[in-house]
C-alpha cells in the first residue's frame, strides 16, 4: 500500500493507495501549526490507524508547503512554523519507523499527473499552478527534479520580462512578492494577480470569477483583460517551456479551470518560443485537490 500526505496549513490528510494507485481510503486532521512533537503525533496516529485498517505497513511520501533540503532532512515553510527548520523528515521516519520521502506541494502536484494513465507516455512534464500563487514542477521519467537547494520549479519567482513590463507601462505597478523580491511573475499570474491587473486598468475591484464571467458575456473591458493576461502567461511559459522543454504541461490551481486556457494558449504560445521548438501538449489538471496526497504516494513509486 502506498500513503499519501498532504500537509498543510490547516489539515494533514492521508490518502492510501493500492499498487494501481486507486484510492482505497482517505481522512483529515487540524494541522498543529505551533507545536512540533503535536505535529509528528497526527502523523504517527494516522498511519498507525492506516496500517490497522490495511493490515499493512504502507509505504510513506509526505508533500508540504514550502521548500526541502534533502541534504539537511528540513523543510522551510511559512504555513506551518512548527517544522520551519526542523528536521522533518528524520524525525518522521523516526517515529513512523520506515522511509518517509517528503518534497514539495507543487512537486508532488506534478508527479500525481505525470503518473495520470493517460499521461504517462510523456517523458518530461511541468506541472503548473496558477493560484493563489504560481507553482511548479519538473518531472522527467516518471521521477522529481528537485534541485541542489530544492527550488526547482519555484518558476513563480522568475522576474518580469521586459516585454511583459511593456505590455504593462506603468499603468501596473511593481509590488514585493513572498520572496522579497519585486516583480516576480506570480505577482502578476496567480489568482490575486489576475484581479489587479484588472483594477489597475478598469479602476474597479472584482474577483476572477466575476471577471470571468463578464468575459463570458463579452464585456469589453474583460476580454482586453484577459487578451492581456493570456499575453503574459504566453511569455512567462516561453521562457519557461526553453529552459525545460517538456512533452506535457499541465496546468493546476483555480485558473486552471477557466478553459479558454486552452484555446488562447496554442494559439499565442509559439511566438514566444525558440524558433525550431514546437508546442508541447498542454493540459487540465485530472486530479484537482486530491493531487497532492497522490503525488506524495508517487514518490515511493520510483527508487
Amino acid at each position: 500500500m502506498y500513503y499519501g500526505f498532504d500537509m498543510g496549513g490547516t489539515k494533514i490528510e492521508l490518502a492510501v493507495f493500492d499498487n494501481e494507485l486507486n484510492q482505497v481510503w482517505q481522512k483529515r486532521v487540524p494541522t498543529p501549526k505551533n507545536d512540533y512533537q503535536a505535529l509528528l503525533n497526527a502523523f504517527l496516529l494516522l498511519t498507525q490507524e492506516a496500517d490497522k485498517k490495511f493490515n499493512s505497513e504502507g509505504k510513506i511520501g509526505v508533500g508540504v508547503p514550502g521548500i526541502v533540503n534533502h541534504a539537511k532532512g528540513t523543510v522551510f515553510t511559512t504555513n506551518v512554523p512548527a517544522a520551519q527548520y526542523k528536521p522533518l523528515i528524520h524525525d518522521l521516519a523516526n517515529i513512523l519507523q520506515r522511509p518517509v520521502k517528503v518534497e514539495n506541494d507543487a512537486n508532488c502536484f506534478a508527479l500525481s499527473e505525470a503518473w495520470a494513465p493517460e499521461f504517462k507516455r510523456y517523458p518530461t512534464v511541468l506541472g503548473l499552478i496558477l493560484g493563489t500563487g504560481v507553482g511548479g514542477g519538473f518531472i522527467i521519467n516518471g521521477k522529481v527534479l528537485s534541485g541542489k537547494n530544492g527550488i526547482a520549479g519555484e518558476i513563480g519567482h522568475m522576474n518580469l520580462s521586459v516585454r511583459g513590463a511593456k505590455l504593462f507601462g506603468d499603468t501596473v505597478p511593481e509590488i514585493v512578492c513572498g520572496c522579497g523580491q519585486t516583480a516576480c511573475f506570480e505577482t502578476y499570474l496567480s489568482g490575486p494577480g489576475f484581479e489587479r491587473i484588472y483594477s489597475s486598468f478598469t479602476g474597479q475591484k472584482r474577483s476572477a470569477i466575476e471577471i470571468i464571467e463578464l468575459y463570458k458575456q463579452r464585456e469589453p473591458e474583460a476580454i482586453q483583460h484577459v487578451d492581456r493576461y493570456m499575453s503574459l502567461l504566453a511569455m512567462f511559459m516561453g521562457q519557461v517551456v526553453t529552459v525545460f522543454d517538456p512533452d506535457l504541461v499541465v496546468i493546476g490551481g483555480g485558473l486552471s479551470q477557466f478553459d479558454d486556457i486552452y484555446q488562447y494558449l496554442p494559439e499565442i504560445l509559439p511566438q514566444y518560443l525558440y524558433g525550431i521548438a514546437t508546442m508541447p501538449a498542454i493540459e487540465k489538471a485530472r486530479y484537482g485537490d486530491s493531487g497532492g496526497a497522490r503525488g506524495a504516494a508517487c514518490l515511493n513509486l520510483i527508487d
